[in-house]
């Protein structure tokens, strides 16, 4: 029987969309029931390959997640009963016996759960976020390996190695009880941050995979927040993401261009969301215990001094970077430090401060690095160095429009 083209295409729309929505929701639901996140991704994985093939004939259905749960147990039975063991048996009654439930019920939101699990004290330190960021976001090892400075490979091996150990030591899918909450919150908040950040990182909006994941990392910072309302750092993580949203919108013009933060309009800020992330982050800070998160929230509430004032206080974030360097050791903090210590105290300092960062491998390729060190080279006179580091920047930049800003600032700087 052919498909009509527009049929096709909607039910290829239909579950893009739901993909992108849901499918954290999903893989956790699925997983919650039979402890094993690699087969509950691989079941849903089946399911969305099956809703391209019988949507355009058969309609999509009213409720299109709880249709791709219903293939997806299907697939987790057949695979039990393939392998037809004691264990498996016992699995196999429970989606039996959950079966009814799919189409009549909607799907339960269980995302927080999964990620404690992920997060669980026997899982390894290092892999807890990324395992986070592809259960509950679908991203693949190669984009997660790139995001946390790893080879492929590795992060994939590691990724699978987790996997294994949830589902061998029976690790539950539910939020732990509050006194064992904190152990784990760190690689929880640091994967919602990493879930924002992917969002931020594309403006306009214009690449599906990424177009709800800023409001889906301030959905899961409120999650948190509910849950830990005395948790400073969880605060301070919704504090700095409210921050960062609401300059979203003032960081192209009307043209489609890119607009640095320090020749944005502050009129054109979100103020109802500036205040509740302001109101957030002094809650935190009453709580006297201060942490990454709060010093970058703390960072945003110093940019946002310049809606009142007219100037920035770049005295104050050379402080709270210098702050934020002793806990994190991250270079990407040091570098926004020495753009800070270049506004405060002049360009020369600046670079000085990011020649201290030249023999760190893994800025070689990191675009605000190379852009970083362009415009200080720039403002200090050295207009061929000025050049070349631009050309590195605008190199390894994919934003067209930031590319644009970036060769227009490479023309100034040769005069």
């Amino acid at each position: 029987m052919s498909v009509p083209e527009d049929g096709g295409r909607l039910a290829h729309d239909t579950a893009e969309t739901v993909a992108r929505r849901s499918y954290g929701k999903l893989v956790a639901f699925l997983a919650a029931r039979i402890r094993d996140v690699a087969g509950a991704e691989d079941a849903l994985s089946d399911a969305f390959a099956a809703a391209l093939i019988d949507w355009p004939q058969n309609g999509i259905p009213a409720r299109p997640e709880a249709w791709l749960v219903t293939v997806a147990r299907r697939r987790m039975l057949d695979g039990i009963r393939r392998r037809r063991t004691v264990e498996d048996a016992r699995d196999h009654l429970l989606l039996m016996t959950e079966l009814a439930e799919t189409d009549a019920a909607p799907v339960p939101d269980d995302r927080l759960g999964l990620m404690f699990a992920c997060a669980h004290p026997a899982i390894e330190a290092g892999i807890r976020a990324p395992l986070i960021l592809q259960t509950i976001l679908g991203f693949d090892a190669a984009t997660i390996a790139s995001a946390f400075l790893v080879a492929p490979a590795t992060m994939s091996q590691r990724l699978v190695r987790a996997k294994t150990k949830i589902r061998e030591a029976g690790i539950p899918f539910q939020r732990p009880e509050q006194d064992e909450l904190g152990e784990r919150l760190d690689a929880v908040l640091a994967a919602i941050y990493a879930t924002f950040s992917e969002g931020w990182s594309d403006p306009e909006g214009t690449e599906t995979r990424r177009r709800s994941l800023a409001e889906d990392g301030i959905w899961l910072g409120q999650l948190v927040v509910s849950l830990l309302p005395n948790e400073p750092e969880a605060l301070g993580l919704l504090s700095l993401m409210l921050h960062a949203e609401a300059r979203r919108g003032a960081r192209r013009d009307a043209a489609g261009e890119y607009v640095p933060l320090a020749e944005q309009d502050p009129r054109s800020w979100n103020t109802p969301m500036i205040e509740a992330a302001e109101a957030l982050l002094f809650q935190a800070g009453a709580m006297g215990k201060i942490g990454r998160y709060q010093l970058e929230a703390a960072v945003q509430s110093a940019h946002v001094v310049r809606r009142k004032t007219g100037r920035t206080d770049w005295a104050a974030i050379e402080q709270l970077y210098g702050a934020l360097a002793m806990i994190t050791g991250s270079p990407v903090v040091a570098i926004n430090r020495a753009i800070a210590i270049a506004e405060a105290r002049g360009p020369a300092a600046g670079l000085a401060a990011l020649d201290a960062l030249s023999g760190d491998a893994r800025l070689a390729d990191y675009q605000p690095y190379w852009a970083a060190r362009a415009g200080l080279l720039a403002r200090a006179g050295s207009a061929a160095d000025a050049y070349q580091a631009y050309d590195r920047a605008i190199g390894l930049e994919a934003d067209p429009a930031v590319r644009r800003f970036l060769q227009k600032r490479r023309t100034e700087a040769v005069g």
